[in-house]
Formats: structure tokens, C-alpha cells, sequence
């Protein structure tokens, strides 16, 4: 990583700022040299063309892929592959459990392959901050925090040993303990540098600050003008270990944004705006970038906001450029004096800061949005896209219905409960959790001020929350208790319940926690479909609790609304939220704060809350400190342990690949329709004890109220494999009339789990596919979503289109990706998935976007034939496919020298 740039264009030069001088190389040596126009191009195309111009080594990057992106022109299509290396590598332990785990048996596989196991080293900086394995048992209470960190650690004291280890045996690895924050506002207030310095070669550089992560919304810092994304945890592993990240030229859709949010809408509402316009425009694969006078009046962290939902809007990044908001945050937060001149005079040398009023940007295309125009709104209740305006919400809700009950369910229901000696009535759109939770919102000091602002007007008004709703607080950072304290809102949010419960992504991943044992009785005896209201980012069937089949997305003001009405079926626009204490109606315009109000409120906020947090960020609680952790070049793999097993990714590996063949006889293992996201094909939430996990860990002595999450063994192949598209609102249509982890194994019919169904398969020698329609793997970065299938014996996946991170991640893990010619599925086939597939054309040898012809055989003796899309669209995504997967690849290559 540190061999000179070749630096064909002349652009190295030096840069002086606080004292210290910084090797730089220049965009504007490349306008000097005539090879492009790129003071006219993307800000988010100049950081990836900075990246080449200072790592030209004339193999990963040449002086023609320096020029490709110099003169990139909208709207020319391009194929040329380029070799970005982030500056440095982020997770968060649900994923980073699995990378460390890979790491270390990579250790292990180099040392049988007789090469030096401390090369598996980072070679790019990788920080991972534990903040998704915290659930929300207690709440409702000032013990709730304590009670829920004591549970954290009590559940994951292995995972936790694993990291402390890693922590000693990894160069460069850095771990935040658990209970200080999310992984993307920890990273937004304090990691990120926005300019990146390092010494390499006796001398000090300086560049832009670039990273992927493990987490999909790691695009929030996309908010602070720091150019990063989501990959698979296999992909940040390899950038990890110094391979660089292979990717076409983007098309940049530039998204303008002009006037001012009016009173009464949040981030939360634009975010929702923008995600819906985006996923009807489609730039799945491309740049977002956002440009226009509406910038100037955005904070930060509403900026933030936006970045942060890119994977909703399926764009790879959604970018703001550096401008004076960026400084001023930088200073609010608690940075450097050196690092914010640095941060100016960098940004400004290199034409990557932006002045209001500047000429725009060329773009590949571009939307516009009237900021004036955003009204308040939710999501739902399945999908991030489907944004509702506030007044309609009660009328989409019940359109929705008939869709949403289980089947022998009533349209019309009503159950009484009893609470704390009190009956109570639940009905259909019952509000069953209100949670202020996730990377999205809580990072936004207005919309939590905003809440709590909202939150003290209610209560002067003598307001409640509804006795049924499970209310939560989860900031993502300690600083939001800071100012919620320092403004005095805190006792009013607690008053209406919403205590402390963690610091870290609790309900908007699936750890909300079980639901009081008399609400989940009425739920699941009388099939009501009750409601989730939650300021996350996240609302996919079965994501953020098994008992909530109708999931909201909202502003944390609106969560604690719905949690005063107790009910999505109700219009908060004419409708009260409850009476007062003389019986009068209130509603929401009565207690909603003013933007005045949140402002005065936000005086609370100072640089010093920041400092004093972050001062020790990484050492945590004697607890963590105190753990009984190994230590060592290797990890001691424990025989006995039920969260971190030896992973058999390398098992029999060979220094010379074997090439793929044709796939011959192979049987779907699932057949899905659209939008099957990657919560659907490895669920992060709860084990069910009546599933194959669950059978699994019960055959270890482990307790049901010891399962923990799917998320949190994911350093468990045991359990992720079985646990593979067990989501329970999974329809696989080989298994009709079912929800769940269920198919047919074919060709007799018999219903099993698919779990039980691949190890039939396997012993059967029968190769397994899996067939989908659009948009297939949306969602978080999961690669045990591309791991599980793997393991279970799952060749490839034929699909109508895949969502980016995903596609990678099979590749990843050498499933090779296929995609239906357009306009074609299954049905439009005149299939099934009950037929028999070979798929030819692989053995020949596969280059990007190859063409490959499936034959479909019924049991019957009717034949098809159809054509799909290798889905392979890089060479290196070859070479991946070739080795059987990334790391492999890698390996070989580390073992070689």
C-alpha cells in the first residue's frame, strides 16, 4: 500500500497546514495536462480520481484508468473497471464478528498452506464499534439501561472474548466497547476525518478520508463529505487485507435541492421524500450526489440523514460535498483546531470545497426537489419507500389490511387485556412498539430536541402514553443524553416512558425485545395485526419483531406521537392525540414544537459534551475490561462453544483453484418473488425454539431464554446455516400456504424445512439454485445472506435483478449470480421451480456479462430452455468466481507472496 505513485501527470506536490508539511497530489495537474475536465466533474468523482492519481503503480492503476475518470462525460456509458482502496475499513460486530472470524481461520488456512499467518494482518486501519448486539429486554424504567447492558454482556461474553482478542493479535484493528454508541454517529462525530493523514516513506501525506463498512448505512458519512459505502463483510475483509475494490465508473445522478424545509417538517420527512422519488427514478449501482442553494440551509446532520437512507434508495452513495457546515461540525463536535485548518486547506487546494452559488456539477442526470414542498410523513408498513403523508396514514393503513392479516384472521377485531389491574381494548393497528431508535435519527440533534420538546408539551397537558405501547430510547450516542439533560427534556420523555435503554441499534435491526407477555398473548391468539412505530431506517416484514406485521418509519417527534394515540389507524392531522385533564381534546398541532423552539433548545449542544465522550472512547467498562479473553497469533477455538465456531470457508483448499463446471441436475431450494431482502435469507432477530436453530441449540443445552439472536451468533455457522431464509414472513412458493423456513424436497414433495431439505440434498449429491424476482437481496449488507445459502449447497441464484451489495456478496462467496433476460421470470416461462436446471456455459469459461442457457426438465418430460445474464461484471469478479470466492482469492495470492 505504500509503493510511490508512478505519477505520470506531474501532480505530486507539497501542502503546508498548522506547521506540518504533507505530500499531496493535485487535481488541477490533470485540467494542466490536458486530460480531463475535472473541475466540472462530481465532487464525489474527484475524491475517486484523487485515489487513483496517488496510487498509479501502472498494474492495479494506470495513467489510461487516471484519464477514464479525469474526462468521464455523462452519459457515455463505460466499462472500464477501476481499483478504489478506501483509506480505511469500519464495522460493526454483527458483521465484524464474522470478518474477525474469517481472519482468524485465514490465520489458521495460511499456516496449513505453509505461508506466514501474521500476513493476515490489516493493512487498511479497521475500527469496529459494538453497538447491534443490545436488546431491548427492560424499558420503562431507570434501571432499564443497566438491566439491558448486564443482559448484553451476559449473552455475548464470547463474542466479546473473540474481540478483545482480536483487539491484541491484529495490528491496526481498534474495537469501541459496547453501551457508547452506533456505529455510523460514532463514526460521524468522532472516527472520520474527513482529510486522512498517514506517514509513508519517511514523509507525512495527506488525502481524502474514503472507507467501506460492513453495515449498509455507512453512507452516513457521506453526510460530512467523506465519500464511503456498504460492502459485504467478505469484500471489507479483502480491503482490509489490501486488496483493492474493483468497481465500474459510476453514473452520478446529481440531486438539486432548492428553498427551505417549512415549519413542522423534519429530516425525517425529507429523507422519506428523497427515497421515495429516488427508488421511482432507479440508481441502483450509481453515485447520488446533492448539489443547489437548499444545501446552504441543511445542518449537517439533517445532511447526514439523508446520506444515511442510501440504501433505500438503492444508490451506492448519496454525497454532499465539504463546504462551511462541514467546519462548523468538525468544531461542534469537538475536532482538532489542526485538523479542521487541514480539513479547509486541503479541500480548497484540491477544488473539493464547495461555495454556494458555484457552478454545478455535470451530472449523469438529475431530480429536483423544493424543500418547501416536504410535508410530514411515515413509511409502510413494509417498506422504506412506501412514504405516506402524516393525514393519509390512516387510510393507507387500512387499505393495507386485508393484505397484512394472517390468514383465518377477521378484518374487523378487537381484544381486551388487562394491564397493571387496568382492561384495555386491542385492535387491528394497535401501536405496539414506539421506538426511538437507529443510525438515522438519532444522530440529528433537532429531531431529538424535537421529541423532547414534544414530549414536555404533552405532558403539561397531561397527556399518557397508551398502557400497550413498549416505548424505547436508544440514542447513538452518550453526547444525546448530554444535551436531552442539558435542555431539560429528559424527565418528559421518561415521563411518557421513554427511558434509556441502550446506547446502540436496538429496535430497527430486530433486537426491540419481546413484547409484555398479555400484549403478545392477545396478539398471536386473536392474529392482530398491531403496529411498530420506529425512527429507523429499516421496516421489512419481520425485521423489527415477529409479532409486528405493520412496521412505520418516523420522525422521533412522531414516534412519541403515535405512542400517545396508541394507534396507527388514526388521522393525526384532524384527530386528537387524547384529552387533557378537563376532558378537552389535544392534538398534535398543540404540542408540536416550532422550529423557534427546537432552536433555542439546541443552544444546550457544546463542543465540550463531545471531547469528554470521546476522550476514552475505546476503553470501555472495567466489565469489558476484565473479560477472560485469549491471546496469542491464533484464536483458541473452543470445542464447547455455542457462539464461535471454526468456520469450514477453507476446508480442503488447495493452492491451485479448481475451475467451476457446468451446474447439472440442480434443484431450487426456494422460489420467491419480489423484493426478498437480506433480513428474509438471514434474519438478524430472534431464534425460534421450534425451528432448526433453535432444535440445534436446544441439542447443546442451551435454553430458549438463552438463544440471543441470529445476529449475534453469526460467528456460528452451525446456527447461521440453519437459520438460512428462516424468516417467518418468507414465502417460498414451493411451499405454498406457508410462511417460514419451509420447501418441497423434490422430487417426492415432502415438506421440510430448508435446512433439513439441503442436508437431504447434499447427501443426494443434488447441487441446489435459487430463484427470485426483483430486487432480490435489498437491504442490509448480510453476508451470512451469501454464506448461509453457500454452505446449504446453493450454486448459483437466477433473479430478475439483485441489489448491489448482495450480487457482490455471492460472489463472494463463489455463488454465482444469474439474472432472467428482461422482461422474463418464471411464470412469463411457463415454470415452477419444481423442474430440474442445468445451467451450461460455465465450464467454457465465464467473462462479465456472459450469456449462459438454463434448461428447465419436469418430472413429466416437458422441456425449457431460457437464456440468463452471468451477472459477473468485472474481471475481477471473474477471477473471484474462478477461485470459489474472494477470500480464497485472497489467500492464494497472500500464500504466493
Amino acid at each position: 500500500m505504500n509503493v510511490p505513485s508512478l505519477d505520470s501527470f506531474g501532480s505530486r506536490a507539497t501542502l503546508r497546514s498548522g506547521g506540518i508539511s504533507y505530500h499531496v497530489w493535485l487535481l488541477n495537474a490533470l485540467e494542466r495536462a490536458g486530460a480531463g475536465h475535472v473541475s466540472r466533474l462530481p465532487f464525489s468523482l474527484r475524491v475517486l480520481l484523487e485515489n487513483l492519481l496517488r496510487r498509479e503503480d501502472g498494474r492495479s492503476v494506470t495513467a489510461d484508468d487516471i484519464h477514464a475518470v479525469a474526462s468521464w462525460t455523462p452519459g457515455e456509458t463505460t466499462e472500464r473497471e477501476i481499483a478504489f482502496m478506501p483509506a480505511r475499513v469500519l464495522l460493526q460486530d454483527f458483521t465484524g464478528v464474522p470478518a474477525v472470524v474469517d481472519l482468524a481461520v485465514m490465520r489458521d488456512a495460511m499456516r496449513e498452506l505453509g505461508g506466514d499467518p501474521k500476513r493476515i494482518n490489516p493493512l487498511a486501519p479497521a475500527d469496529l464499534v459494538i453497538d447491534h448486539s443490545v436488546q431491548v429486554d427492560a424499558f420503562g424504567s431507570r434501571d432499564a439501561f443497566a438491566i439491558n447492558a448486564r443482559l448484553e454482556m451476559e449473552r455475548n461474553r464470547e463474542r466479546y472474548a473473540l474481540l478483545r482478542w482480536a483487539q491484541g493479535a491484529f495490528n491496526g484493528f481498534r474495537v469501541v466497547p459496547p453501551d457508547t454508541g452506533i456505529v455510523h454517529q460514532v463514526n460521524l462525530e468522532h472516527l472520520a476525518t474527513v482529510v486522512f493523514t498517514k506517514v509513508a516513506n519517511g514523509a507525512a501525506e495527506a488525502y481524502p478520508d474514503t472507507l467501506v463498512g460492513t453495515d449498509s448505512h455507512t453512507v452516513m458519512i457521506n453526510g460530512l463529505g467523506v465519500l464511503g459505502w456498504g460492502v459485504g463483510g467478505i469484500e471489507a475483509e479483502a480491503a482490509m487485507l489490501g486488496q483493492p475494490i474493483s468497481m465500474l465508473i459510476p453514473d452520478v445522478v446529481g440531486f438539486k435541492l432548492t428553498g427551505r424545509l417549512p415549519e413542522g417538517a423534519t429530516a425525517t420527512d425529507l429523507v422519506l421524500v428523497v427515497t421515495q422519488m429516488l427508488r421511482q427514478k432507479g440508481v441502483v449501482g450509481k453515485f447520488v450526489e446533492f448539489f443547489g442553494d437548499g444545501i446552504s440551509g441543511l445542518p449537517l446532520a439533517t445532511r447526514a440523514t439523508v446520506a444515511n437512507m442510501a440504501p433505500e434508495y438503492g444508490a451506492t452513495c448519496g454525497f454532499f460535498p465539504v463546504d462551511a457546515e462541514t467546519l462548523n461540525y468538525l468544531r461542534l463536535t469537538g475536532r482538532d483546531d489542526m485538523l479542521i485548518r487541514l480539513v479547509e486547506t486541503y479541500c480548497r487546494e484540491q477544488g473539493l470545497f464547495h461555495e454556494p452559488g458555484a457552478p454545478a456539477p455535470l451530472f449523469s442526470d438529475v431530480l429536483e426537489l423544493d424543500l418547501s414542498a416536504v410535508e410530514p410523513s411515515l413509511a409502510g408498513p413494509r417498506r422504506p419507500q412506501d412514504r405516506v403523508p402524516l393525514s393519509e396514514v390512516k387510510g393507507s393503513f387500512r387499505a393495507a389490511l386485508p393484505s397484512l392479516v394472517p390468514e383465518g384472521a377477521a378484518i374487523d377485531k378487537r381484544v381486551s387485556v388487562t394491564l397493571d389491574g387496568e382492561t384495555h381494548e386491542l385492535a387491528h393497528g394497535s401501536v405496539v412498539i414506539a421506538a426511538i431508535t437507529s443510525c438515522t435519527n438519532t444522530s440529528n440533534p433537532e429531531v431529538m430536541i424535537g421529541a423532547g420538546l414534544l414530549a414536555k408539551k404533552a405532558v403539561e397537558r397531561g397527556l399518557e402514553r397508551k398502557p400497550w405501547v413498549k416505548t424505547s430510547l436508544a440514542p447513538g450516542s452518550r453526547v444525546v443524553t448530554d444535551y436531552l439533560n442539558e435542555a431539560g427534556l429528559t424527565p418528559y420523555l421518561e415521563r411518557l416512558g421513554f427511558y434509556l435503554v441502550g446506547y446502540g441499534c436496538t429496535t430497527c435491526i430486530g433486537n426491540s425485545g419481546p413484547l409484555p407477555d398479555e400484549v403478545a398473548r392477545a396478539v398471536e391468539e386473536k392474529k392482530l395485526v398491531v403496529a411498530a412505530v420506529l425512527s429507523g431506517n429499516r421496516n421489512f416484514e419481520g425485521r423489527v419483531n415477529p409479532l409486528a406485521r405493520a412496521n412505520y418509519l418516523a420522525s422521533p417527534p412522531l414516534v412519541v406521537a403515535y405512542a400517545l394515540a396508541g394507534r396507527v389507524d388514526v388521522d393525526l392531522a384532524s384527530e386528537p392525540l387524547g384529552t387533557d385533564g378537563r376532558g378537552n381534546p389535544v392534538y398534535l398541532r398543540d404540542v408540536w414544537p416550532s422550529q423557534a423552539e427546537v432552536q433555542q433548545a439546541l443552544q444546550s449542544i457544546r463542543a465540550e459534551m463531545f471531547r469528554r465522550q470521546y476522550a476514552s472512547v475505546f476503553e470501555g467498562t472495567d466489565e469489558w475490561k476484565a473479560l477472560d479473553a485469549p491471546v496469542g497469533d491464533h484464536f483458541a477455538w473452543g470445542p464447547d462453544s455455542t457462539y464461535v465456531r471454526k468456520p469450514p470457508f477453507f476446508d480442503g483448499l488447495r493452492l491451485e483453484p479448481e475451475p467451476p463446471g457446468d451446474i447439472v441436475g440442480a434443484r431450487a431450494l426456494v422460489v420467491a418473488g419480489d423484493s426478498v431482502t437480506t433480513d428474509h435469507i438471514s434474519p438478524a432477530g430472534s431464534i425460534a425454539k421450534d425451528s432448526p436453530a433453535g432444535w440445534y441449540l436446544i441439542s447443546l443445552g442451551v435454553e430458549p431464554r438463552d438463544f440471543n439472536s441470529y445476529g449475534a451468533r453469526r460467528g456460528n455457522h452451525e446456527v447461521m446455516m440453519r437459520g438460512t431464509f428462516a424468516n417467518v414472513r418468507l414465502r417460498n412458493q414451493l411451499a405454498p400456504g406457508t410462511e417460514g423456513g419451509w420447501t418441497q424436497h423434490l422430487p417426492d414433495g415432502e415438506q421440510l424445512s430448508i435446512y433439513d431439505a439441503a442436508v437431504r440434498y447434499r447427501e443426494e449429491g443434488t447441487p441446489l439454485i435459487v430463484i427470485a424476482g426483483k430486487e432480490y437481496g435489498s437491504g442490509s449488507s448480510r453476508d451470512w445472506a451469501a454464506k448461509g445459502p453457500a454452505l446449504l449447497g446453493v450454486r448459483a441464484a437466477i433473479a430478475e435483478s439483485f441489489e448491489r451489495i448482495h450480487r457482490s456478496n455471492l460472489i463472494g462467496m463463489g455463488v454465482l449470480p444469474l439474472q432472467f433476460e428482461a422482461g422474463e421470470n418464471l411464470a412469463s416461462l411457463g415454470l415452477t421451480g419444481s423442474e430440474r436446471f442445468d445451467i451450461a456455459g460455465i465450464a467454457e469459461g465465464v467473462r462479465p456479462g456472459k450469456k449462459l442457457t438454463v434448461r428447465a426438465m419436469s418430472d413429466d418430460g416437458r422441456e425449457a430452455s431460457f437464456t440468463v445474464t452471468a451477472r459477473l461484471d468485472t474481471p475481477v469478479e471473474v477471477e473471484y468466481y474462478h477461485h470459489g470466492g474472494i477470500l480464497p482469492y485472497v489467500l492464494r495470492q497472500l500464500v504466493r507472496g
